[in-house]
């Protein structure tokens, strides 16, 4: 009897929590338009005004901070965009950064400058404390983004310490928290964050749901005409199944966030057991990292070869992030940190809600019989 297949690629889409499947279904019965003045239009309105406040509960705002996208994408052009439209000229993004907010930066009209991060994942903030010394008018409003959590290895970011920086240069953080939201506790006010992105589907809500949640200081701009919906920000019918999911998802992430910390454990061990027996090399060890993500590699053994060989073992991961239509590609995050000769061997595995402890021990089990077939080969194609 074979194994059941452990899935550990969370970072990619969590599966779907009861709660929010239950959440969806009702919403799916309501039937009514959030809009609508009817019962069942009120019926909806007040699961959709519910499920705002779970998500601003999460991160510690206001229920009126929250506008509904269709995911962390949307969210971080928004953000961006939003910046632009309030003076922002010149935008100092994360090299490291999801290339959601690299290429809406890239397309925002504004110059769009790549802020370095360290071998070890973490943005240079001393490079970030010259360049706003030496920040021009011309340039407009300092605007910057970073994430809370990075998507590959987890490295936690100083978005407090960049939000200072920023703040004392009039200028506006956007933090992307979509990795972090239901893995660590987060507190807008203290993450000093001027906008803040979530996405659903990363804890456990449907996929096609997401939220920006802006701070008195921030300004944003309309991004989709028509209605008044989202209090004018965003014009169009609420995913009402999707946001009520979404709000269920994140009122039981609160809920679990304790449970989630101790994956750092299992991951540890994982690693130990990956470096002494596999000789892998771990990015971002050195700094605070998710408790539920671990991003090596091992030279010469190439990504998707890992991903297929422990796909038929029956264990699904990634190679980085499940952003590029099924392709696996060198990943630009760990070419930021250095190490463009591993890039292409990374790997990512990534835990949520509904991991066990079990689940790390059979990836390291099957990581390990895979490497030690993939060295084989190699020093019989070396003889």
């Amino acid at each position: 009897m074979s194994a059941a297949p452990v899935y550990l690629d969370h970072n990619a889409t969590a599966p779907i929590r009861p709660e929010a499947a239950q959440a969806v279904a009702r919403a799916l019965a309501i039937g009514g338009n959030p809009s609508s003045v009817h019962a069942a239009g009120r019926a909806a309105r007040a699961l959709v005004e519910q499920a705002r406040s779970d998500v601003a509960a999460l991160i510690g705002v206001k229920e009126g901070s929250i506008t509904f996208t269709s995911g962390g994408t949307e969210a971080n052009a928004l953000a961006i965009d939003s910046a632009v439209a309030a003076g922002a000229r010149r935008l100092l993004i994360g090299a490291a950064e999801h290339a959601s907010t690299i290429q809406s930066a890239q397309a925002s009209g504004a110059a769009a400058e790549l802020w370095p991060v360290g071998p070890d994942g973490v943005a240079d903030l001393s490079w970030l404390e010259s360049r706003l010394a030496a920040w021009s008018p011309q340039d407009g409003k300092p605007f910057a983004a970073l994430s809370l959590a990075n998507s590959e290895t987890g490295v936690i970011g100083p978005v407090a310490q960049a939000a200072a920086l920023l703040r004392a240069a009039d200028g506006w953080l956007h933090v992307d928290a979509v990795q972090a939201a239901g893995k660590i506790k987060i507190d807008f006010a203290e993450t000093g964050a001027d906008t803040l992105s979530l996405s659903g589907h990363k804890l456990g809500a449907p996929q096609g749901v997401g939220a920006l949640a802006a701070g008195p200081r921030a300004t944003l701009s309309r991004w989709l005409h028509g209605g008044g919906q989202e209090r004018g920000r965003r014009g169009g019918t609420e995913n009402l199944s999707g946001i009520a999911g979404f709000g269920a998802a994140a009122r039981a992430a609160a809920r679990d966030l304790v449970s989630a910390s101790r994956q750092a454990a299992w991951r540890d061990a994982a690693q130990a057991r990956l470096v002494e027996q596999g000789g892998v090399t771990v990015f971002g060890e050195g700094a605070p990292r998710l408790p539920s993500v671990l991003c090596f590699a091992a030279e010469g053994f190439e990504s998707e070869r890992q991903v297929i060989a422990l796909d038929l073992d029956g264990v699904m991961v990634s190679a980085g992030a499940a952003c590029s239509s099924g392709k696996v590609t060198a990943s630009p995050v760990i070419t930021a940190m250095g190490y463009s000769d591993l890039a292409g061997c990374a790997l990512r595995v990534s835990g949520g809600w509904n991991t066990t402890q079990a689940d790390w021990t059979r990836f390291t089990e099957v990581w390990l019989t895979v490497h030690d077939r993939f060295r084989a080969r190699r020093r019989a194609s070396a003889a």
